[in-house]
């Protein structure tokens, strides 16, 4: 894949720089809390951070196209899109839990050549981008060797959010991995980019739920597709299965496509 330019990588991090002032300002506060027509919250702050970086991309890259969770899609069939989502993990943001984050990424032709995680709360932010390795605060981010799903920590946000047809996939995954984990949100995919834990699998995801995390994990060494082992773009279902391990990446699409 043609590297990330330059230019775009800087662009990202001052849409970042961007979103934590906004997030430090709302988060363990009394923020009152809406629920959209699919019932997920939404806040003021989820708000107020996407339309501050919206309002930089619209000035400096006129010509892209933006996705945002909060405020709709712009000129999405253009070559670079630009996909956001403010605060990933809103249920986890107004609980007081610093298991959220801001979420950047940059398409091109609908595959993601950027990613950007920023915990605004923690002052770590993760940088992904093709053709560079991965960072997480100007540092290498590296995965982790694990052979199989024996020995892996595997993470996925809630077992609720799977629904009638993919619940037992994940039921298969957590009864089959050293250790099932929960509760994370982009977190999770954040602290296998840094090999803190091996496998994160989820479904009914949105572009904006993990576009940026797919330079992010590929810029550390893993592997993050979608559940019949394809790459993930912008059109991809929802269905996705990231592992630092290529091995325990395949032996886990065997499991969830039972």
């Amino acid at each position: 894949m043609t590297a990330c330019p330059a230019e775009f990588i800087v662009l990202a991090e001052k849409l970042a720089d961007a979103a934590r002032p906004v997030v430090r300002k709302y988060f363990r506060t009394p923020v009152a809390v809406d629920d959209k027509a699919d019932a997920s919250p939404v806040t003021i702050a989820d708000r107020e951070v996407e339309a501050a970086m919206r309002a930089i991309l619209t000035a400096e890259v006129p010509g892209h196209g933006i996705l945002g969770e909060e405020h709709g899609r712009e000129n999405c069939d253009a070559e670079y899109v630009w996909v956001l989502d403010p605060i990933d993990g809103t249920a986890a943001f107004i609980t007081g839990k610093p298991s959220f984050g801001t979420l950047i990424s940059l398409a091109r032709n609908g595959k993601p050549i950027l990613g950007l995680i920023d915990q605004a709360f923690t002052s770590e932010r993760w940088l992904g981008a093709a053709g560079r390795p991965t960072t997480l605060n100007g540092q290498p981010a590296r995965v982790r060797v694990c052979p199989d799903l024996a020995h892996a920590y595997a993470f996925t946000t809630a077992p609720e959010l799977f629904c009638e047809k993919t619940r037992p996939a994940w039921d298969r995954i957590a009864a089959r991995c050293k250790r099932p984990r929960y509760g994370c949100d982009c977190y999770a995919y954040a602290l296998l980019s840094s090999g803190f834990c091996d496998l994160v699998v989820e479904a009914g995801l949105k572009p904006y739920d993990f576009a940026a995390l797919v330079p992010v994990i590929e810029g550390a060494g893993g592997i993050m597709t979608d559940w019949s082992g394809k790459p993930l773009t912008i059109h991809s279902d929802g269905k996705v299965c990231a592992a630092g391990d290529a091995r325990l990446h395949a032996e886990a699409l065997g499991v969830l496509n039972q």
